[in-house]
């Protein structure tokens, strides 16, 4: 089991191409779930565990990994379905997001899937686990459902919006107010929580669910006639989308002679060592780690610094 992230440092190959490689698993029945490798970073059974007083329903407690301790979390449970008994036998996948390390505890591991990202849906609308997707696919006739991790993880631990007051007074920011922004992200969490972050700086926002929907709506302005860079100070993308993911996105900005001034920021719940390299592989002007309310203030500061 160890050994199925062992190529994981080649998975940067993918970005720009619209692919992505999931990790596919079960928690407390026969329907398959999934996650994105680059967040996963190993994957091994149970260590001791340690219980915790006090701790969320969802969290079953707390192991040691070479000196690191991790929050175990019923992944089963954490989205509305039956809980997982934790033994020596049981799966754990750990993963990092938001520059946070956890471990998820799952039913069992299927294995690793390369998919194109026009491959990945939406989720349909509907009531109970369906709010913690972020995505659908089909694999083998059987429907895979791809867990909003982020949702999860801000009900466990909810983020602040709050920009600080040291920030708020920055002087140059009272050129943002009014100012129109275009927000990318399947997220729903990870929207609201840039829409309250970036509404106490006075900025007007535009909304799309993936990166499709985003660079339809860009070239429908700019066949209005929209200078891009006038109507838009800057585009905040997620990396991972159905349908065409961030680095795609970014791509097919800087492929068009309209749009490929854009002042084009990656925010997403990715924070390994190979950030670097993917947002100099695509063009973008920025990375930021969700999510860091001072540090997205910095980013629109180094915008309107650039004017």
């Amino acid at each position: 089991m160890a050994g199925i992230l062992d190529t994981v440092d080649q998975r940067t190959q993918l970005v720009g191409e619209n692919r992505l490689e999931i990790l596919m698993f079960r928690l407390s029945g026969r329907q398959l779930f999934a996650i994105n490798v680059f967040k996963v970073q190993e994957v091994l059974q149970l260590p001791k565990m340690t219980l915790i007083p006090q701790r969320h329903p969802v969290v079953c407690g707390v192991v040691n990994l070479r000196g690191q301790t991790l929050p175990v979390i019923d992944l089963s449970q954490a989205i509305g379905m039956r809980p997982l008994v934790p033994d020596e036998r049981s799966t754990i996948i750990v993963t990092e997001y938001n520059r946070s390390v956890q471990a998820f505890l799952v039913g069992g591991v299927d294995r690793i899937l390369n998919l194109n990202w026009e491959s990945i849906m939406p989720p349909p609308g509907g009531a109970g686990r369906q709010h913690y997707l972020t995505a659908i696919t089909k694999v083998d006739e059987q429907i895979v459902e791809v867990i909003d991790v982020e949702k999860v993880l801000a009900e466990i631990v909810p983020m602040s919006t709050r920009v600080s007051s040291e920030r708020l007074g920055e002087p140059l920011l009272q050129r943002a107010v009014g100012r129109e922004v275009l927000l990318v992200d399947d997220s729903s969490v990870a929207l609201t929580q840039l829409r309250e972050t970036l509404s106490q700086l006075g900025m007007r926002m535009h909304i799309a669910s993936d990166g499709l929907k985003a660079l339809n709506l860009l070239k429908k302005w700019a066949d209005s006639g929209e200078v891009m860079t006038d109507k838009l100070l800057m585009v905040f993308t997620d990396a991972e989308m159905p349908e065409m993911d961030g680095y795609r996105l970014t791509t097919e900005i800087r492929n068009d002679p309209r749009l490929r001034d854009l002042y084009v920021v990656m925010h997403t719940s990715l924070s390994g060592s190979f950030n670097d390299a993917m947002v100099k592989k695509v063009g973008c002007d920025n990375f930021l780690s969700k999510f860091q309310p001072d540090r997205l203030v910095d980013v629109v500061l180094d915008r309107l610094r650039r004017e």
